[in-house]
């Protein structure tokens, strides 16, 4: 099943008996620039991804390229207020990304760069194909990022790489993304969305309560003190506890051993 806007495509991976994985592809040539609509149409996918109760996971990727930041020529064309506004949309895209309740897995080739490099940081997994391009390189244009990449960047590979990166303007390839811990993984180019997607796939194999709990617990943890995260933390587990997997997965250990459950979201 595809959903298909002018921009941004969503195709539906089904295996039976296992969540759905949604697979989200920009495709705005030549480079995938993100202007004012592919914003709309990438909030819009989001939020309705994170109201499918039988989602197990997403990838989101670009056709060549993952995403070259915003459109420059658009953002020059607009007076201060407007383009103010068109950096909010940005960070209102990553943050509707980043809300998605499943693990998000970028499947990144060719530039990540400004926007694209804070939709990127968005997701929980980062797939880098070993030619693609990373980047926070607005201080060229006399501007910081607008998108959560002052935020998200120093959460992922410390301050000091953060601050090299945003303040020189620098981009670093795959194989250096991953040595950042900016990316988990770098595979060969046309290996990106193949593997990108086979992780998703084996997330979807997990409880899908318990991913979304971690998830949550997680995400929400990091924005709070110690003692309010382990709060979060206790509620959550205890929510967790008293679903149907949690009682498929404890009687599966004890008479199959480790890894053998199959969990059904309940």
């Amino acid at each position: 099943m595809t959903a298909q806007g002018s921009r941004v495509t969503v195709e539906y991976d089904d295996a039976e008996g296992l969540p759905r994985v949604a697979v989200v592809t920009f495709d705005r040539p030549p480079v995938n620039a993100i202007d004012g609509c592919t914003k709309d149409e990438l909030i819009a996918v989001a939020r309705d991804l994170s109201i499918q109760h039988d989602l197990g996971a997403v990838v989101i990727g670009g056709t060549r390229y993952f995403a070259a930041g915003d459109d420059i020529k658009e953002m020059a064309s607009f007076e201060r207020g407007y383009a103010v506004q068109g950096l909010e949309r940005i960070s209102e895209a990553v943050a509707a990304v980043a809300a998605i309740p499943v693990p998000v897995v970028a499947a990144v080739t060719g530039f990540a760069l400004g926007g694209g490099c804070e939709l990127a940081l968005a997701a929980d997994f980062r797939v880098a194909g070993v030619g693609s391009t990373w980047g926070l390189p607005e201080v060229h244009l006399g501007l910081i990022p607008g998108g959560g990449g002052t935020q998200r960047l120093p959460r992922l590979v410390g301050t000091a790489r953060a601050k090299r990166m945003i303040y020189l303007g620098e981009t670093i390839d795959g194989t250096e993304a991953v040595s950042w811990g900016l990316a988990d993984e770098v595979v060969p180019d046309d290996q990106v969305f193949a593997t990108a997607r086979r992780l998703a796939r084996e997330l979807t194999r997990r409880a899908p309560i318990a991913i979304r709990a971690a998830k949550r617990a997680i995400d929400s943890g990091a924005d709070c003190d110690l003692a309010t995260g382990l709060q979060l933390e206790s509620a959550l587990f205890a929510s967790v506890f008293s679903t149907q997997d949690a009682a498929t997965g404890l009687a599966s250990f004890l008479t199959d051993g480790p890894r053998k459950a199959t969990f059904q979201g309940r």
